[in-house]
């Protein structure tokens, strides 16, 4: 009686009870929270923004793989539902419906699907697509209908500026961190949530207690959010302390705009980031080198969105330069 052939297959043989639709549903409910503070907010709008997105996400998905490449059916895998919900997370909650769905086909059919799907993407879909929204409707991805009102709804219409913009106005006209002060929200308010901003960015509190979640279910390493952030703080701490009147503390500088929503549910997608921890932590400084500097210094008040894309572009090269020890490499040296 011969034997049973024996199977080869690819690496990596790795034997774990991750499964790629689990690690996605994880991310799914580590943002949670930050979507009920955004209803809570926002009220409907967040909601119809999100549903919309997540839809047409999917549907756009499901089109291309069925009608155009005529390959299998993934939709259900999570990575279209995050894509949709991340998305989201970094529009307006007064976003045109039209503009969402755009926003969605550019970050499905374009970002991702053109390159080869899940795993082939060289750029995270839903950054893309909101830079893509951001040059080409500045005005409308730029009005950030203001928080709550009478703590339960929001009055249509009202817009106001982010913490950021904030600043960035006022000391382009030359007033300083005093001035802005009474201008900007509290720090409580920005760990709550209750200021503008995109529909996903608002909370820190939120965003960190999902974060919490990835970290202790290990869907994610802590190198590149906490070295992010810490870049980012010891860099506008530097600033802050040369001149503490013309640059904003660095509490301040973690806790408004996307740094949190980007450290922990974007820098960390597994597909665009580096595979090594010392490629982990030169991308994440990168990040935070690059956010800084246009923050405080670019066109943009917030710069979060074009440094993890800068540096997405880079993760070939930082692969290529740190790359892991193959396996048997240690014991054939030692022989040598």
């Amino acid at each position: 009686m011969s034997n049973p052939p024996i199977i080869i297959s690819a690496s990596p043989h790795i034997h774990s009870e991750e499964s790629l639709k689990k690690i996605m549903y994880d991310v799914v409910i580590a943002l949670v929270p930050a979507f009920l503070v955004s209803l809570y907010v926002f009220g409907i709008n967040a909601f119809i923004v999100a549903a919309v997105a997540v839809v047409s996400c999917l549907l756009f998905e499901y089109l291309i793989q069925k009608y155009l490449l005529k390959t299998n059916i993934t939709i259900w895998d999570g990575s279209a539902l995050i894509t949709g919900i991340l998305l989201a997370f970094n529009l307006p909650s007064g976003l045109p419906i039209w503009m969402v769905i755009v926003g969605s086909l550019f970050a499905i059919g374009v970002v991702k699907m053109s390159f080869g799907g899940l795993g082939f993407n060289i750029f995270n879909p839903a950054l893309a697509a909101r830079v893509f929204l951001l040059i080409s409707f500045p005005v409308q991805m730029t009005m950030w209908p203001t928080a709550v009102v009478n703590n339960t709804q929001l009055i249509d219409g009202v817009t106001g500026a982010t913490t950021l913009g904030i600043i960035k106005e006022g000391l382009m006209y030359g007033d300083t961190m005093t001035d802005l002060s009474s201008k900007i929200p509290s720090t409580l308010d920005m760990l709550l949530g209750i200021t503008g901003g995109s529909i996903g960015e608002i909370s820190a509190l939120a965003l960190l207690i999902g974060g919490a979640y990835l970290l202790y279910k290990r869907v994610i390493s802590w190198y590149i959010p906490i070295i992010m952030l810490a870049t980012i703080t010891i860099m506008t701490g530097v600033f802050w302390l040369i001149n503490p009147e013309q640059y904003a503390n660095p509490l301040i500088q973690l806790l408004s705009g996307g740094a949190i929503l980007g450290a922990f549910y974007m820098a960390t997608d597994l597909v665009t980031s580096p595979i090594t921890k010392k490629g982990m932590i030169v991308f994440a400084i990168g990040i935070g080198v690059i956010t800084v500097v246009i923050r405080l210094f670019g066109a943009y008040p917030e710069g979060v969105s074009f440094a993890i894309l800068i540096m997405n572009a880079f993760v070939p090269l930082i692969n290529t330069y740190f790359k892991p020890r193959r396996f048997g490499s240690e014991i054939k040296s030692k022989i040598l």
